[in-house]
């Protein structure tokens, strides 16, 4: 199985899986050993359709701006667990390929194989959103056609994006791509390098 597919079947299965619960506070149970790279797959999904909820909540118009802040805080933090999350899946790469000589013509790709297995993740829920768009009842006709239209870019996305992917890794294995993992360098969660928060003290 191609890498990309099993991402693909993570994905799909976690995003699935979140909505017969459709609950922000639900805990899952991962059905993957965990330390695995499918464990961590399953739970980058997890955080994903989490922090996707999350931001359909804050657009309330109506939402109580106290309950409002509070929100903000946990999307920080969902933030956060989802960048620590890819750059252990890049490290998973890093170790894998650890051993291969990258050729003296090797170049370097402008995102690493997690980051793009992170859109690969978000892509998996614009696709589940997307078809709920298409069987909608409630809606015109306009609705559901325009929806379709987007769902069918939505899944060409897809299949490009783990095309890319696989040839990338590919690329990696073979030493024709040197594997770089690159820190996101987050500095607005920190005390120590968010100047709101160190003027403070």
């Amino acid at each position: 199985m191609k890498f990309s597919q099993l991402c693909n079947k993570i994905f799909s299965d976690c995003t699935n899986y979140y909505h017969t619960m459709d609950n922000v506070d639900a805990v899952p149970t991962n059905p993957y050993k965990a330390g695995t790279i499918e464990a961590r797959l399953f739970q980058k999904n997890w955080i994903d359709a989490v922090q996707w909820h999350f931001e359909d909540i804050i657009r309330d118009p109506n939402i109580n701006p106290v309950a409002a802040l509070a929100l903000k805080r946990r999307i920080d933090l969902s933030n956060q667990d989802r960048t620590d999350l890819v750059e252990m899946i890049d490290s998973y790469f890093f170790d894998k390929y650890k051993n291969v000589t990258p050729k003296a013509t090797a170049t370097i790709n402008s995102e690493s194989p997690a980051w793009a297995i992170d859109r690969l993740s978000i892509l998996a829920l614009k696709i589940y959103h997307m078809e709920q768009e298409v069987v909608r009842t409630d809606v015109t006709k306009d609705h559901k056609e325009n929806c379709q239209l987007k769902l069918n870019v939505l899944l060409e996305q897809r299949v490009d994006l783990s095309t890319a992917i696989d040839q990338l890794i590919r690329n990696i294995e073979s030493g024709d791509v040197r594997m770089k993992v690159y820190k996101q360098m987050k500095m607005y969660n920190d005390p120590a390098l968010n100047p709101v928060l160190y003027a403070k003290k």
